[in-house]
Parts: C-alpha cells; sequence; structure tokens
C-alpha cells in the first residue's frame, strides 16, 4: 500500500510539473513526400501539433501528448484518402515521440518533424454488402477499381442500415464484416453482412424533462403514429413539431434500446422548456416616415398545453413635420395540435389609428381560423373574421362593417430569412369580404413573390428580386373598403419616393388604387466578414382597375445602402432618391431597421 502511494504522488508531481512547464517555441515541419496538395492538406488538417503550434501557450507535454494522438488521426487521414500501406513517423528532436513515456516530456523541445510515406494508393477490389433492402442506393464510388476510400465504406454501410430502417427494420446493424487491404495487388476487398432485425411499430411516446407543459399535450404535439410502421422520418418530423411551438429550448426523440412486446419501438423524449415569457421591442427610423417603436409580450404556455400569447404594439410617425402619429395593437392566440399534429387554432384581434396623407383610419378586425403546415416550407390557413372601421378620405367619411374570409398561402424556401443568398419565397393571400349595413362585397387579393441567387468566392455577390401583386375586385375605388386599397413610396414599396405619395386622382382627391404593381432589385457585395454594400432600384405602380395596365401612373427610386451583420440578422442603412417624376434626383430619403428590406 505504502509504494502504491508514493508512486501515485511521484505521477502526479510529474503531471504538475508539466503544467507549470513554461510554454515553448517550437518549430513543427510536415513532409508527406510526394502526397497530392489535397492530401497534404487534410494531413495537416488532420493533425493535432500542427495546430497546437499555432496556440500561444503550449507546453512540452502539450507537444508529446499532441504527438501520441496524431499517430492514429494521420493514419485515418491516409485511409479515407485510399491509402493502407503508409508509414507515419514523428520525431521530436530525433526521438520517435512513440518512444517518449506519456508524462515523460523532455524538459524543452526545440524542433519536431512529422514525416508521412503514404504509399501507394488502394482502389476497391470485392464490394459487397448483404442483404440489401429493396430500392436501397449504394454509394456511385464504392465498387471495383474506385479509389478505396474509408470514408465511401462507411457511407456505403450507413446507406445498407438506413436502407432497412426506411422499411420498419429500426435495429438494422451490422453483423459481420471482413476488410482486408491486399497489398501486392493495392486493392481494399470489403464485404459486410447486415442483420436487418425485425419490422417493428411505433411505442408509446415516453416524455420527460417536462415540468408546465402536460405531457398529453406534448404527445398530441409531437403526434408520432402510435401502431404504425417504424419510419426514421415520422421521428425527425414529431421533433420537428415541438421545436416549432418555441415552448422548449431543446428537443430530442430517440428509439428505445429494447424492443418491446409485439415488436414495438418505444420512443423516448427528452425536452428542455424554455422560459415561458419574453418581452422585446424594435426601433426603425425612417426620413419621411419618422420614427417607429414597437414592443411585444409573449407567453409560450399560456394554458399548458404549449399555447402561444402574443401582445404587441407600435407608434409609428413619431418625430415628422405632420404630427400624423398611427398606433397598433395587436393581440394574438394561437394553439398547436388542435385537429391533428400539423393544424393548428389561432385568433386574432387588431386595434388601430392610421392618419397618412390621404387618409384617416380607426378600426378594429379579428379572425379566428386554422392554420395547417402541408410541408416542411408551405404552410395554408384559413379564417373567419370581420372588419370594422371608420374612414376619413378627401371623398367625406365611410363607415363599413365587412365579414371577411381570408385565406393564405406560404411557401419558404429561403437558406435565410433574415439574410437570404439563395431560394426564393411566396406569400398569396385572398380576401373574399361580405358588406353588411349598405356596404359593398368583393375580394381582395395580394401577392408577394421574392427569390434570391448568390455567386463568387463563398458567395460573396448576392442579387435578390421581388414583386408585388395586388387588386381589389367588386367595389370600384370610391366605394372600396378604404384601407383594403393600394398605395405606393416608402420602404416597402419604393424607397426614395415619399410614403403613400403614389394613388389614383378622384376629382381633387387622392385615394388607394385597385390595383397594384411593384418591383425591386438589389445587388449585395460583401466587403467585409460583416459589412456589405447594396444598390438598389425600386418601381411602384398603382391603377383604378381590378389589374395593373400599361397606362396606370407610376413611379421609381434608386439608391445606396450598407448592411451591417449582427448574427442575428443585418443592420440596414439605405439612402434612396426619386430617379422619376419632377423631383428626380432633387431629394433624398433614409431609412435605417434591422434585416434585408426583402
Amino acid at each position: 500500500m505504502r509504494q502504491w502511494k508514493v508512486l501515485t504522488g511521484a505521477a502526479m508531481a510529474a503531471a504538475l510539473c508539466a503544467l507549470a512547464s513554461p510554454a515553448l517555441a517550437v518549430r513543427v515541419s510536415l513532409d508527406a513526400g510526394a502526397a497530392s496538395e489535397e492530401l497534404d492538406d487534410q494531413l495537416r488538417d488532420a493533425s493535432l501539433l500542427i495546430t497546437l503550434d499555432d496556440e500561444d501557450t503550449p507546453t512540452a507535454q502539450d507537444f508529446v501528448a499532441s504527438a501520441r494522438a496524431d499517430y492514429r488521426r494521420l493514419l485515418t487521414a491516409l485511409y479515407a484518402n485510399g491509402y493502407y500501406g503508409g508509414a507515419v513517423s514523428i520525431l521530436i528532436d530525433g526521438r520517435e515521440a512513440a518512444s517518449i513515456a506519456p508524462l515523460g516530456a523532455p524538459a524543452s523541445i526545440e524542433r519536431i518533424r512529422i514525416l508521412v510515406d503514404p504509399g501507394p494508393r488502394f482502389t476497391f477490389g470485392r464490394t459487397a454488402i448483404t442483404p440489401l433492402a429493396p430500392g436501397t442506393e449504394l454509394p456511385e464510388g464504392f465498387r471495383p477499381g474506385e479509389r478505396a476510400r474509408s470514408t465511401i465504406v462507411r457511407t456505403a454501410v450507413g446507406a445498407a442500415i438506413e436502407g432497412w430502417r426506411q422499411q420498419g427494420n429500426a435495429k438494422a446493424e451490422v453483423a459481420s464484416e471482413d476488410i482486408t487491404a491486399r497489398h501486392p495487388a493495392q486493392q481494399l476487398d470489403v464485404d459486410v453482412g447486415i442483420a436487418p432485425g425485425p419490422v417493428l411499430t411505433f411505442g408509446n411516446l415516453i416524455v420527460t424533462g417536462n415540468e408546465r407543459v402536460r405531457t398529453e399535450r406534448i404527445v398530441a404535439i409531437a403526434g408520432l403514429p402510435t401502431g404504425t410502421r417504424y419510419d426514421p422520418d415520422e421521428i425527425e418530423t414529431a421533433t420537428a413539431r415541438l421545436r416549432r411551438t418555441g415552448a422548449f429550448s431543446a428537443v430530442a426523440l430517440e428509439e428505445a434500446d429494447a424492443i418491446g412486446p409485439g415488436n414495438t419501438l418505444p420512443i423516448e423524449a427528452t425536452i428542455v422548456e424554455d422560459e415561458p415569457r419574453r418581452i422585446g421591442f424594435g426601433i426603425e427610423v425612417s426620413s419621411v416616415e419618422g420614427l417607429t417603436l414597437s414592443g411585444f409580450w409573449l407567453h409560450r404556455n399560456l394554458l399548458g398545453g404549449a399555447e402561444r400569447f402574443r401582445i404587441e404594439g407600435e407608434i409609428n410617425g413619431i418625430a415628422t413635420d405632420t404630427e400624423e402619429i398611427d398606433y397598433e395593437l395587436d393581440l394574438s392566440f394561437d394553439r398547436p395540435a388542435t385537429f391533428g399534429p400539423d393544424t393548428a387554432l389561432f385568433a386574432n384581434l387588431r386595434l388601430e389609428r392610421v392618419q397618412d396623407p390621404e387618409i384617416d383610419l380607426t378600426g378594429a378586425e379579428g379572425d379566428i381560423g386554422l392554420s395547417r403546415i402541408v410541408t416542411e416550407d408551405l404552410t395554408v390557413t384559413g379564417a373567419l373574421g370581420f372588419r370594422a372601421a371608420e374612414v376619413r378620405t378627401d371623398l367625406g367619411t365611410n363607415q363599413y362593417l365587412l365579414l371577411t374570409l381570408p385565406v393564405t398561402a406560404e411557401l419558404d424556401r429561403r437558406d435565410d430569412p433574415l439574410d437570404a443568398k439563395s431560394g426564393y419565397y411566396i406569400d398569396t393571400e385572398l380576401t373574399p369580404f361580405i358588406g353588411l349595413d349598405s356596404a359593398e362585397s368583393g375580394a381582395r387579393l395580394f401577392a408577394d413573390a421574392r427569390a434570391y441567387r448568390s455567386f463568387g468566392t463563398d458567395d460573396r455577390f448576392t442579387v435578390a428580386g421581388r414583386l408585388q401583386l395586388g387588386s381589389v375586385v367588386g367595389p370600384e375605388g370610391p366605394d372600396a373598403p378604404a384601407d383594403f386599397l393600394f398605395y405606393s413610396g416608402g420602404g416597402g414599396t419604393v424607397r426614395g419616393q415619399p410614403f403613400q405619395s403614389l394613388g389614383v386622382e378622384v376629382g381633387d382627391a387622392t385615394i388607394g388604387g385597385t390595383s397594384f404593381l411593384g418591383a425591386q432589385l438589389e445587388g449585395r457585395v460583401r466587403v467585409r466578414d460583416r459589412i456589405s454594400a447594396v444598390g438598389f432600384y425600386d418601381y411602384g405602380q398603382v391603377g383604378d382597375d381590378p389589374y395593373p395596365t400599361a397606362d396606370d401612373p407610376s413611379h421609381a427610386g434608386a439608391g445606396i445602402g450598407v448592411r451591417y451583420d449582427t448574427g442575428i440578422g443585418p443592420i440596414r442603412l439605405d439612402v434612396a432618391t426619386p430617379v422619376s417624376g419632377d423631383d428626380a434626383f432633387e431629394a433624398v430619403q433614409l431609412y435605417i431597421g434591422i434585416g434585408q428590406a426583402f
């Protein structure tokens, strides 16, 4: 017992001495002979010594430990490139690193040489993975004569197992493997046997980690199809449904280790609930529209079933010459998994006061409906709603009450909604309305389509385009709900032109149009890691027919801007000027906000 204590103390002392050793300036080099540039780069990426050499304070013990680990790491890199006869030597001041005891680092180190002889490159000889599930496709490079990369072997085995899992064999695994490198022939033979196991059905979802959200609601939201044949895609879908609620900061669904009675497979859900309440605020500045302040209060689990309740308010038009300040208050409620896991119930109520140069509106609207996620990127909604408003324009005062039936479809295939570089986005809304108390009936259609394309090194250049179309069918302009009509001008339509400066002339008055066409084009260039420059051109036209025509009045604006990437979205600064009309190039508008313009 005493001897064991002495040896342990010595080992601890050696370790402490190593930790206390001063940082060393060591020359580390790697020589891979005639290896290709690609292989040389991968060897350098695999080496801990190369990385350690770039750090500030490595000790002698750090270098020895990294060198001993590098043997396996460098051989793994060789195997990944099809080299199975290579040799690795790591010399620490002339001594082979493998001969130095783990705690026997020298007091000082001057030079470390990494010598790699890749040897011949191997190709595949025999390639067999059996049995394969129907429809399984192995990697194209996994066949005789192709370069024998170890990564291809792993990918092929993974594809074979995944093929069986897609057939319901959740516990498919490797039963046997015979991988032989035949050095004289410079070939690698691969023979792998797969044990598919039984076809399983989904068992119960076992939930742990929840404290405030009820277990039965978590099961309903996940929508795991208990009793049906196992499908790994269903687990990913259930996980996405739970994350989408926003009630959880972490969600993990895993298969149980043991198969249950009747070849069932229980699924274990481990979740971490997010803080139930959240507040936030925003600010945006425009030289024309003034200062906009917004804020919200959110509850992520209002009734214990991951229901979201949000109160949001906005004040805009602050510090403008007209003193026309607008107010808006929104209340929204969303209950996931109301009629199935992909269908949510929602209810909204909005109160607003709008005092624009051409319209003074006080109104309230609300709706209740269902939202369904058809696919991962397509969502459709339908609702029954009402709208009541009192509107004052140059044509007089109009009061109306409408019964509305809004239907929307949103398709979002952008790579990043806050700063898209590729993909596209389409949002359409059709709102039939029935006039009550002598108001006219009709329908309002609005569509917003955006597309993005990037090119150059690291997608440095991005071209972004946007097209907006709007139409009111049924009542003519003066008889239509004034807030359903369209204007152009301002940050959301044509930058550089005054806010809502383009409408339709009716006598001596200007009102909104029953048709709208808008287009925006941007070119974005990243000039630094976080800074981008932008040039843009915007166009808009408004007409008094339900559909745009070539004779409709139009205007345009153009400008430049800068973006600063904050990691959660870019801060935007745009400077624009009109490029059409009597004041072309004679005025400048400034826009500041968070996120891209579109």
